[in-house]
């Protein structure tokens, strides 16, 4: 793909950042320069390699190097601080980590530093700052090591990769709380974003502002491998701010912006939305919560959007299962996800594993390409995830339409979304647990008018200890992602239980809201 469309959009902006454009074919070059300094480093074919880094230039070019070097890119979310980057890092078995110095005030060298895993032999820093560590590289140094591989052999290398090889390994996390490596393969990613590329309408010349994180399936997937497959222009956004984004629309003509509902409400409430110039937005794609028909039509009238869809997908299966056709009426693009994507088919089954009548609630299940090859060591969870007939069960509840749309109602798995983040309550509880004031801790999601759901952690303290909302809040601060913390805490004496001793997550809900 890398090499094909280089030739295909030679002459266009592949990336632009800062106002500096890096053109289709100078990016093979640059790509298997990263790829011959691997190569140096020892690299072979199915290695992990990770990048802990905002949305950047870099990030795409280092990502497509590594892919070249037959290694398997392992995004790590760039609000993880260093404990959860070193697990994932442990349980990748990364060799090799490319990771930008510091990001929103964090500095990854110093977080990482004391966990660092043996496994990992060596990190490299982008841009122009120093390692701290004697043994690890530079940006510029990493790229003179390349000189000792040639060209010739890192093409050779990449030549080898075969649509069956893997590709990446997101880490997501399930019902157990730690996160899991899905296991994705070049050929499936190419094929369910092709027809991403198809759906959108996306072509050549397109500018897309990528707000969405390069760590998640969102960003890397849905957005700067379906630009390369298009031939449009990867934007890089790094930290979401509303304003920012608005004055880059205009300044920078940008014409595809995908995000969650919450990104076109803010521009809808702009006090300049009237004088500002939207004329270039073309295609928008969003999802995460439920979706009032009305900002689908406003999204088209007063933004400008000739496309607004909605689509559905997890990480288990390369990020996209269903997507909406633009050209349906707003209510279906508002109250569904669409259809199943061609290759692939959705089931609704009941908890006996049966499919259900149409219209009948019941667990999302997938089928198809695009499903993953299974969590990265864990034959167990793949069999719990993936059934013999290779239904993958998404622990999503839903319904299908007469036309075959999916209407998601509920999730099994509890999770909840902040600001467009997954968060897992069996995740954070286990992170919470570790209070040594705590005895017993439940998470759910809350709405919040903001970031659309925010956690809220109930706490049972133990026998004699003490503990106030701002004390556990600054301690999960300092331990977890910032979109993981807690934004409230309410204190029980005992929570809601039933029969099997299981928390009663509904009843906490309730009690909450009443």
């Amino acid at each position: 793909m890398l090499l094909a469309s280089a030739e295909r959009f030679a002459g266009r902006a592949a990336i632009e950042e800062h106002g500096v454009a890096t053109d289709y074919r100078d990016l093979p070059a640059l790509a298997l320069g990263v790829c011959r300094s691997l190569m140096a480093l020892g690299i072979a074919p199915g290695d992990r390699v990770a990048i802990w880094a905002p949305n950047c230039r870099d990030w795409v070019i280092a990502a497509l190097g590594v892919q070249c070097a037959g290694a398997v890119l392992v995004p790590i979310n760039t609000r993880m601080k260093g404990a959860e980057a070193a697990d994932i890092l442990l349980r990748s078995q990364a060799r090799v980590l490319l990771l930008q110095g510091d990001f929103l005030g964090q500095d990854y060298q110093a977080m990482l530093a004391p966990l660092r895993p043996p496994s990992l032999e060596q990190w490299v820093v982008f841009g122009a700052t120093a390692p701290r560590t004697p043994c690890d590289l530079g940006w510029a140094a990493f790229l003179a090591k390349g000189e000792a591989v040639s060209e010739l052999q890192a093409r050779q290398r990449a030549l080898a990769v075969g649509p069956q090889d893997l590709s990446d390994l997101l880490f997501t996390s399930g019902t157990t709380g730690k996160p899991k490596g899905v296991m994705s393969a070049h050929g499936q990613n190419l094929r369910a974003y092709n027809e991403y590329v198809s759906v959108i309408g996306l072509r050549p010349g397109d500018r897309y502002l990528i707000i969405n994180p390069f760590f998640h399936a969102f960003g890397y997937k849905a957005g700067w491998l379906t630009c390369l497959l298009a031939g449009a222009t990867i934007l890089p956004h790094a930290v979401f701010d509303a304003e920012a984004v608005f004055q880059r629309i205009a300044a920078e003509r940008i014409s595809v912006l995908p995000g969650p509902p919450t990104l076109y409400l803010s521009m809808l409430a702009h006090p300049r939305l009237a004088e500002t110039d939207l004329s270039s937005l073309r295609i928008a794609v969003t999802g995460s919560s439920t979706i009032p028909p009305v900002l689908i039509e406003r999204m088209r009238k007063e933004l400008g959007f000739a496309v607004v869809t909605t689509a559905y997908g997890l990480t288990e299966c390369g990020g996209l299962a269903t997507i909406c056709n633009p050209d349906d009426p707003a209510g279906i693009v508002a109250a569904t996800s669409g259809r199943a994507i061609e290759g692939s088919e959705v089931c609704i089954r009941s908890a006996d594993n049966q499919p259900v009548a149409q219209g009948e609630a019941g667990e999302i299940c997938l089928r198809g390409f695009h499903v993953m090859r299974g969590y990265f060591n864990d034959p167990q969870a793949t069999a719990q995830a993936i059934d013999a007939d290779g239904w993958l069960h998404t622990g999503d509840i839903g319904n299908l339409d007469a036309q075959g749309n999916l209407q998601i109602t509920d999730r099994l798995k509890d999770m909840f979304i902040v600001g467009g983040f997954n968060c897992y309550p069996a995740e954070i509880e286990a992170g919470l647990i570790e209070h040594p004031a705590i005895a017993q801790v439940a998470v759910i999601g809350i709405a919040d008018e903001r970031m659309g759901e925010v956690g809220c952690a109930c706490v049972v303290l133990r026998q004699g200890r003490q503990l106030d909302e701002a004390s556990l809040i600054a301690w999960a601060r300092e331990r977890m992602a910032n979109y993981k913390v807690p934004r409230q805490v309410h204190f029980f004496t005992a929570l809601p239980v039933n029969a099997s001793n299981k928390v009663l997550k509904g009843e906490l809900r309730e009690a909450l809201a009443g």
